[in-house]
């Protein structure tokens, strides 16, 4: 780590690193230096300094509203989660049915293919990229991508402002022959438009649907 303060020499130090990241990890995206600081029993001037030194070096992210912290790109790089093993190409059907709901619909859409772990591969828009890709993948667990493979394949799930304040995503399932999980189609845009997605729900739910063969 860069700065001064955190060097070999003094494994404490180290130590409470690790114990601030494992805070982040435990507690998800949004939690405050104060509350770290709470948690760990660590003083504030502390848990500041520590934090600060975990945000330079891309091990922690602020949230976009300067509310709380979450795991940077570089603890997934760590886990291996920003280097997923690349899933089979998709079936020229299926990237036609993409290309037309993307088409009908003024928002980001993705596909998330799922394996056993989680999200193993994201067909992104093109016209609409995820706002924070590294952050996705290092914290899969508070996007609506990852919220649907935790919850088995709710119909619905959604997420506003884990990435960034105003913003958010809705997945749905795509399920296999058998009704297993296997991909969620998301819509990402504003907050107000996931809240209310009118439409664009029912053109996401015909497109799953017509996806399922394609996927299993």
């Amino acid at each position: 780590m860069s700065g001064a303060g955190l060097h070999a020499r003094q494994p404490k130090a180290i130590q409470s690193a690790l114990a601030v990241l494992e805070a982040v990890a435990h507690a998800g995206p949004g939690i405050t230096a104060a509350q770290i600081s709470e948690v760990l029993g660590l003083p504030r001037a502390t848990t500041y300094r520590l934090v600060t030194l975990l945000v330079e070096d891309e091990y922690l992210v602020r949230l976009p509203d300067l509310r709380g912290f979450a795991l940077g790109h570089k603890v997934g790089e760590l886990a291996g989660l920003t280097a997923p093993v690349a899933a089979a190409p998709l079936p020229r059907a299926a990237r036609a049915v993409l290309a037309e709901v993307r088409s009908s619909v003024r928002a980001g859409v993705h596909l998330a293919r799922y394996d056993r772990a989680g999200i193993c591969d994201v067909d992104v828009d093109p016209d609409f990229p995820l706002l924070d890709e590294p952050a996705l993948r290092a914290t899969p667990g508070a996007s609506a991508m990852g919220r649907l493979f935790a919850s088995g394949g709710l119909d619905v799930v959604r997420q506003t402002g884990a990435f960034r304040a105003g913003f958010g995503c809705l997945a749905l399932p795509v399920r296999g022959e058998h009704g297993e999980l296997v991909a969620g189609l998301t819509l990402a845009g504003p907050a107000a438009r996931i809240e209310a997605p009118g439409d664009a729900l029912d053109l996401l739910r015909s497109a799953a649907g017509r996806l399922e063969p394609l996927l299993a």
